[in-house]
């Protein structure tokens, strides 16, 4: 009889699963190789959809044909700059406030009195990059803005005259993106609470006759040392973990415009939307900061697809 072979029930490549500390997540912009004026665009996740498309990839085994594929639906409100920050040894050094900032953010956020209102870029800086906040007043969502760091594509004086030709003006989500292109979508998964190990990491259950129950692990560790590890699956919070859903493709994006009316959990998209092949994390009305693309893969990049309808 062979040797009984238990592999570890769950990864590790995720530590500590907790909550996250936001909603937006935090993005090492530096890995992200793009000449693009602005690198990430903050957006809300309306629902998913049927997607009647035909398909044009070369080399498909479907090409000519029409085809059903699962579609996200992302309402993408315009935004606006809230600050520079101009870094130096990879720390901030300054932050240049905008003008005409919304006063559903200056309820959230308390500012300064006596701030420069888009001055002062003069000096020896390494990087500028852009706090911006999301103009959701204009969506059904709620009133108050969601704020996330975003870097810029190009050199030095090109990131300056994008931030002072903005300043004060709507950026909407045509300006970055592209129909065709590929995105990366960064957010939360939907939260499910605390849960036991069965659920959380995949152990096995154990004998129907066992003692002190059947969802939990045989043993906990050894007498000594003695503590609990790390290692050992345990019941805690399960969702709400930062996620990355890399290369989703832009099947179709532009204006609502009535388009969009009565989404489950969601309502009516009132602003900009883009839609993406695949699934994307989170639950409906979720805040995601959707990116361009870290890796992109042939297979993602060679699909293409022209939509005829949706359901």
């Amino acid at each position: 009889m062979a040797a009984p072979k238990s592999p570890r029930k769950g990864s590790l490549q995720y530590w500590p699963r907790k909550r996250a500390s936001k909603f937006l997540p935090s993005v090492n912009w530096g890995a992200i190789k793009s000449d693009s004026k602005l690198k990430g665009f903050i957006c809300y996740k309306a629902g998913m959809a049927s997607a009647f498309v035909k398909d044009e990839s070369a080399n498909s085994m479907t090409k000519g044909k029409k085809i059903v594929v699962p579609v996200t639906i992302i309402e993408c409100p315009p935004m606006k700059i809230f600050s520079a920050r101009l870094y130096k040894y990879g720390k901030v050094a300054k932050e240049i406030l905008a003008e005409n900032i919304d006063k559903e953010l200056k309820r959230k956020l308390k500012l300064p009195k006596t701030a420069k209102k888009m001055e002062g870029f003069e000096g020896d800086y390494d990087d500028v990059k852009v706090l911006c906040y999301s103009v959701v007043k204009k969506t059904g969502i709620k009133k108050t803005p969601d704020l996330s760091e975003i870097a810029l594509g190009g050199s030095y004086e090109d990131k300056i005259n994008f931030i002072k030709e903005n300043a004060g003006k709507e950026i909407i989500v045509s300006n970055i993106f592209e129909k065709g292109k590929l995105v990366d979508v960064r957010g939360l998964t939907t939260g499910r609470g605390l849960q036991g190990p069965v659920k959380r990491f995949g152990i096995t259950l154990k004998s129907h006759k066992s003692e002190k129950g059947q969802r939990s692990v045989g043993a906990i560790g050894s007498f000594h040392p003695n503590r609990v590890t790390f290692r050992v699956p345990r019941a805690g919070q399960m969702g709400m973990f930062t996620r990355v859903t890399y290369n989703n493709k832009i099947i179709d994006m532009g204006k609502a415009e009535n388009k969009f009316n009565g989404i489950k959990n969601f309502g009516d998209i009132k602003t900009d939307y883009i839609v993406v092949n695949g699934s994307v994390q989170g639950v409906p009305k979720r805040q995601l900061l959707i990116t361009t693309p870290l890796r992109e893969t042939k297979k993602q990049k060679k699909k293409n697809y022209e939509l005829l309808e949706l359901r």
